[in-house]
């Protein structure tokens, strides 16, 4: 098919191009491109966000916070030196994304703004997401899907940083029509993504990511990533995990590959982590505390075992830094 490429230089200019029927922003083109390709998706026009003042800048402020435009490359997240010292959990997510060339392409607010990798959805299979009214998953072969319930959908999202972003307590910036600007926590961002048949995300039409921010307080202090794979290496998550332990002692711990979209452990359970002095029983316990609302279906069970698994590695990392 054919399509108008417009690469504005102003947020003014791309939010109009945007407001026009049949219209879809653009980063690097890693996942909406195949979606094209594919005949899953049929813009009339394509609006290209890497021009916008500061879309592609890492900017260090004074206040310690970090501003990423939502046009950075994943790769610059996995190798800007400060940003790795200071916040080496989402260096360390970046850095495990697909490829060195996928990395290359693709931005971070595209990276959130990706369709789920489900292979009934990417297929035109009747299901929630494509017409339907069920998930063809709950009958069908799931093994790589969620085990958190959130709504009728069980495709997990696939975005690495945006696990570490969830347990770094960033920000997400938002601008839509007429220059109206919103700001989400990740939590908001993802809300209700299993429940909503169109999108994963809660940006209205015509919105777009402009920036993540990153608070100064959560700097420093002990951050750990796992990502278990399939494969060894190029492969989408089938648990994740982001940890995060501030200089202020409270703890901050996601979940990836198992929910609709990054999944935090209840605040009880990090509390008990922020408390220290643990031994390995307790630590089974609060693992199995934290899954305890998991809803596997018959082929993924081993997600639970897996991500209990991820929880005590990183609790023990965290307690061990307190």
């Amino acid at each position: 098919m054919s399509f108008a490429y417009l690469r504005p230089e102003s947020l003014d200019a791309a939010l109009e191009a945007l407001a026009e029927p049949h219209s879809m922003a653009i980063g690097g083109g890693t996942d909406l491109l195949v979606w094209i390709e594919e005949g899953l998706a049929s813009p009339r026009r394509v609006v290209d966000l890497r021009a916008l003042p500061g879309a592609g800048e890492i900017t260090l402020r004074a206040d310690g916070s970090v501003r990423l435009g939502a046009a950075v490359r994943i790769a610059d997240l996995a190798e800007h030196a400060e940003l790795r010292a200071r916040f080496p959990v989402l260096a360390d997510a970046a850095a495990s994304v697909g490829t060195p060339a996928l990395r290359n392409m693709g931005t971070l607010g595209g990276n959130l703004a990706q369709r789920p990798r489900c292979w009934y959805l990417r297929g035109g299979v009747s299901c929630f997401k494509n017409g339907g009214t069920e998930c063809a998953a709950f009958g069908g072969e799931h093994v790589y899907h969620g085990i958190i319930a959130g709504g009728t959908c069980h495709a997990v999202h696939p975005s690495d940083p945006a696990v570490a972003l969830e347990a770094l307590d960033a920000h997400v910036e938002v601008a839509g029509p007429g220059g109206a600007t919103r700001r989400l926590t990740i939590a908001a961002l993802f809300a209700g993504a299993a429940a909503n048949p169109r999108a994963e995300l809660t940006l209205k039409a015509g919105e777009v990511i402009t920036a993540v921010e990153l608070p100064a307080a959560a700097a420093g202090g002990t951050q750990h990533w796992e990502k278990m794979m399939q494969r060894g290496a190029w492969d989408f998550a089938l648990v994740a995990c982001a940890a995060a332990r501030r200089a202020d002692g409270t703890v901050r711990i996601a979940l990836g590959g198992v929910a609709a979209g990054p999944w935090r452990v209840a605040l009880s359970v990090e509390e008990d982590v922020a408390s220290g002095a643990l031994d390995d029983e307790s630590l089974d316990a609060l693992a199995e505390r934290a899954l305890y609302d998991a809803e596997p279906l018959g082929g993924n069970r081993y997600k639970v075992t897996m991500a209990q698994a991820a929880l005590r590695r990183a609790m023990r990392r965290l307690i061990a830094a307190g």
